[in-house]
C-alpha cells in the first residue's frame, strides 16, 4: 500500500485498527499492530496515548484490562478519505450496550500504515 491507497485498502486498514482494540490474544494483537501501525506511529485522545507499536500495543492492553470484554465497532459511512481522513466508533458494553461514541482522525505513512491517531469523544451514553 501507499499514500496513493485506494478506498479498499483503507476499509482493511481501519477494519484491522479496530479488530486490534477487540484482540485479547497479545500475540494476535501484537501481529495485527505490526501489520497496520507505522514504527514510529502515535496515538492521542482525551484518555490515552501511546508512541511507537510497543507504547500502542500497551495502552491497548491497559484499556483492556480496565474495561475487559468491551468492543468497539465502526459507525456510520467509514471510513471516509479525502483531505480529512476520520471514522466513528462505538465502545460496546460485554452485554452490547452503547457505552460512547466518537470520531478518530488518522494520517497514513508513505507505507499506507496509520503514522497517527487522534481520537475524540461524544458524550457518553448513560
Amino acid at each position: 500500500m501507499n499514500t496513493q491507497a485506494t478506498t479498499t485498502d483503507i476499509v482493511a486498514l481501519i477494519d484491522r485498527y479496530i479488530s486490534i482494540w477487540n484482540h485479547t490474544d497479545p500475540a494476535a494483537r501484537r501481529g495485527l499492530i505490526d501489520a497496520t501501525w507505522a514504527r514510529d506511529a502515535t496515538y492521542t485522545d482525551p484518555v490515552l496515548n501511546g508512541s511507537g507499536r510497543d507504547g500502542i500495543d500497551a495502552m491497548i492492553a491497559g484499556f483492556q484490562q480496565a474495561h475487559p470484554a468491551h468492543t468497539f465497532e465502526l459507525s456510520g459511512d467509514n471510513p471516509r478519505d479525502g483531505a480529512a481522513r476520520r471514522f466513528g466508533w462505538r465502545l460496546l458494553s460485554p452485554t452490547g450496550e452503547l457505552q460512547m461514541t466518537g470520531e478518530d482522525v488518522y494520517e497514513l505513512d508513505a507505507e499506507g500504515l496509520l503514522q497517527s491517531i487522534v481520537g475524540s469523544f461524544d458524550q457518553p451514553v448513560p
